[in-house]
């Protein structure tokens, strides 16, 4: 028996499709009313009887930070891919979402130690790297050290992960990715598959900073991978390719039939920006669409290295032209 957490999320929903695929018994953790319509969508991209595997998922409910509704959801559990986080970009969730993060975290480190699990395999991320200096690789051993500049989202993957490598060290096996900037289909109105609709309708401006980028089928197959092989107590940067913000604007423009984007975003542009969104957000009560950490991703160039993981998996990742051409032309065909 399998247990995936966030198994509701865009990377969840893949991995538990690949998962089925390869005919493994799966179990899911959900939250109390969370409902998994987003899944079978997603399903649906791929199979046109998408409800046939859904019947095949033993949804658990379960609150990651009660620790002992995570036990008994990994009860009777061989292995677990740990999947769930809060992600946002919102400053009044920090103290939530770092909370939410590492505590859930926490728990299925310590149940997987009490019931012997046989391995785990936990999604971190780049957020979670240090930062390296200007025109160098980011890689697995590049080391973190804290900013006033880190993104409350970064911290909470930081201590998230260093739960895990505490669990490494009282005798968990286990496995630790970092993906960059996972693009996949999923709910178009928020994450990296909102960028389709928001180019689609026309967006105009472009950064020329550097970003890494992953297709999430790559994500979902190097995770499966790495749980069947004996790789354990390790950390792999999973990044396919690094792009400017042109480049990878103007590859999801050719994908969906849109103009490419024609306006450089100066810095000024972008500080003028979350703030006026900080000021709507006041206002309307709503959380800002656009924030500083969002404003800083578009001005800071990172380059990052998955040498490490090709050489000891021998893996080849999809060229990115492929995976967002494929990501737009679900797009399309799901907007019509």
């Amino acid at each position: 028996m399998i247990l995936v957490t966030g198994g509701t999320g865009m990377l969840g929903a893949h991995l538990l499709f690949d998962l089925l695929k390869k005919e493994q018994r799966v179990r899911a953790i959900k939250r109390s009313g969370s409902t998994v319509s987003g899944v079978e969508k997603i399903f649906s991209f791929y199979t046109s009887s998408p409800q046939n595997l859904m019947e095949r998922i033993e949804w658990v409910e379960a609150d990651m930070l009660d620790y002992f509704a995570v036990e008994e959801a990994l009860t009777g559990v061989d292995s677990v891919y740990h999947c769930a986080a809060m992600v946002s970009f919102n400053p009044h969730d920090k103290e939530r979402m770092i909370q939410s993060n590492v505590q859930g975290t926490g728990h299925i480190v310590n149940a997987c130690l009490h019931l012997g699990i046989k391995k785990m395999a936990h999604v971190s991320s780049i957020a979670a790297l240090g930062r390296a200096g200007k025109d160098q690789m980011t890689t697995e051993k590049t080391p973190w050290k804290d900013s006033d500049k880190d993104s409350p989202y970064s911290i909470s993957k930081y201590r998230s992960e260093l739960e895990v490598w505490r669990g490494m060290a009282e005798g968990l096996n286990a496995v630790i990715i970092n993906p960059s900037v996972i693009l996949g289909p999923g709910d178009w109105s928020k994450g990296s598959p909102s960028f389709f609709p928001l180019i689609k309708k026309g967006m105009k401006f472009y950064s020329e900073a550097t970003n890494g980028y992953v297709g999430v089928r790559d994500v979902s197959r190097i995770m499966i991978q790495l749980m069947d092989s004996h790789i354990s107590g390790e950390r792999f940067v999973v990044n396919a390719e690094d792009l400017t913000y042109l480049e990878l604007f103007n590859m999801i423009a050719k994908s969906v039939a849109a103009p490419y984007p024609s306006i450089e975003a100066k810095a000024w542009m972008l500080n003028l920006g979350w703030r006026l969104a900080k000021i709507q957000s006041l206002v309307t009560g709503k959380a800002p669409q656009f924030t500083r950490s969002t404003a800083r991703s578009f001005l800071n160039s990172h380059q990052y290295s998955s040498q490490k993981l090709t050489e000891a998996t021998g893996f080849e990742f999809t060229a990115m032209q492929k995976v967002i051409g494929d990501i737009g032309e679900i797009y399309l065909k799901d907007l019509s």
